[in-house]
């Protein structure tokens, strides 16, 4: 229900600030103070929330040893399939230029333009320059400058240290856990305000490019499903081969946590549903409880895709020509970063925020995708969702553990579901048809009778 209101009360900010920012122009281009408020809320997020999850994903496991085969071959598959992800977004983002033909609102001198240092280049040129940087000398100093990819090499070695001390840094975990969960409800907080950002956002959008700006908008929404739809079908066919099962029965068992997911535009909400289906689909309950957590930190397809699109649309929206050696340096940087994506509603544009910020790229794109991120977060995180269902079958059939049998049986049964509810709404609507007919007979006798 909570989700649900936030939907709607999203939706209704967008079609309002369309509809100000084309009939009050004037007004509306004064509107992107509230959408600059909402980005320093998102931005003051990124450091605590990125370093408590991240830690706690690697950490939480226990030491990195046990993990054993299970656990190399769990990361090694999610590389390949993000890794994939985050090309056909940069291979889609450079098709369709959504961010092409948006000038305005890139040169005007707004809020929006000064909440980071504009730049015309990339502050990272080469991938030398590039692993240079990713050696903090200051944790705090990254934090303070919103670099997440000195954030992330710094999880990465203090979780490592952390599974190397065992019991003794149990402690650390618990807090970091604290932390974590404290920093996810303080997200749903700061979300409570995202109606009134995205209103700002697209009314100061509308109203400085005019109503034609929602052409570019169709673009990015049309470049984004377009590229996770045919990530999908790449996965899914490639999936259903290796592990010798049917595309439509791989559809039909995630069916419905997927639906959830795209209606709710949060993993939260299908996640035990989806694990529970997974179980009865053959995959065994161990291999489950571990991928698919581990999954929701390591493995967000539809989120890496859509970061790898939304980073070029927004070089594009400033008129920034990247070579494609800074395209690769910024994908290999997405790899990382992406991993701290946490699986709620915006999260994806705390990511964003700040590797633009890491490579001195205005953010200025983040507030126009802010307008439509709602429409855009749909889709990613059913993506996410389907991605990690695949998984478990994958890693399930790499370990020889899946099921055939149990498939076989979830498939019937479901079947059998589905016939006995079409029965059900025959039957009913035979009887409402034969109701209507009788009362009509009897309409007719009575006439009659008269």
């Amino acid at each position: 229900m909570r989700h649900s209101r936030l939907t709607i009360a999203i939706f209704t900010a967008l079609f309002l600030g369309i509809f100000v920012g084309w009939i009050f122009p004037d007004f509306a281009v004064r509107t992107h103070v509230l959408a600059e408020i909402f980005l320093r809320m998102v931005k003051m997020i990124i450091a605590p929330l990125l370093f408590a999850t991240l830690v706690v994903g690697i950490a939480g496991h226990g030491d990195v040893k046990s993990l054993g085969r299970l656990g190399i071959k769990t990361i090694a598959y999610f590389e390949v399939v993000t890794t994939f992800a985050l090309f056909i977004g940069l291979g889609f983002a450079n098709l369709f230029k959504p961010g092409v033909g948006i000038a305005n609102i890139a040169s005007d001198d707004t809020g929006l333009t000064r909440i980071v240092e504009m730049a015309s280049t990339t502050q990272h040129n080469s991938f030398g320059e590039l692993l240079l940087s990713l050696c903090p000398t200051s944790i705090f100093q990254s934090m303070a400058e919103g670099n997440l990819l000195q954030i992330v090499v710094f999880c990465l070695f203090f979780s490592l240290a952390i599974c190397a001390v065992g019991k003794k840094a149990q402690p650390v975990i618990d807090i970091l856990n604290s932390v974590a969960s404290v920093m996810f409800k303080f997200t749903e907080y700061v979300m409570i305000f995202a109606p009134i950002g995205i209103f700002g956002a697209i009314a100061y959008t509308v109203g400085s490019n005019g109503i034609s700006i929602l052409f570019n908008y169709g673009k990015i929404i049309l470049s984004l499903y377009t590229a996770l739809a045919v990530f999908v079908a790449i996965v899914l066919i490639v999936v259903c081969r290796i592990v010798k099962i049917s595309v439509k029965s791989l559809i039909k068992a995630i069916q419905e946590p997927a639906l959830l997911t795209f209606t709710t535009a949060s993993s939260e909400a299908a996640l035990p549903k989806a694990m529970a289906i997974m179980e009865k689909f053959g995959v065994p309950k161990s291999i489950v409880g571990f991928v698919m957590p581990t999954g929701y930190t390591f493995n967000l397809d539809g989120s890496t895709l859509y970061l790898a699109m939304a980073v070029i649309f927004s070089t594009q929206l400033v008129g920034i020509n990247l070579t494609i050696e800074q395209q690769l340096v910024i994908m290999f940087a997405l790899m990382l970063t992406s991993k701290g994506v946490a699986g709620v509603p915006r999260a994806s544009l705390i990511v964003l925020a700040g590797t633009l910020t890491s490579f001195n790229i205005p953010i200025i794109g983040v507030a126009v995708l802010l307008g439509i991120d709602q429409i855009l977060d749909m889709g990613r995180t059913t993506v996410n969702l389907i991605g990690n269902c695949v998984a478990t079958v994958v890693i399930a059939r790499w370990e020889n553990a899946f099921d055939y049998n149990k498939m076989a049986e979830f498939i019937k049964m479901k079947n059998l579901k589905t016939n006995t509810l079409k029965r059900i709404k025959h039957n009913v609507s035979f009887q409402k048809d034969f109701g209507v007919q009788k009362e009509i007979s009897l309409v007719s006798s009575s006439a009659k009778d008269n």
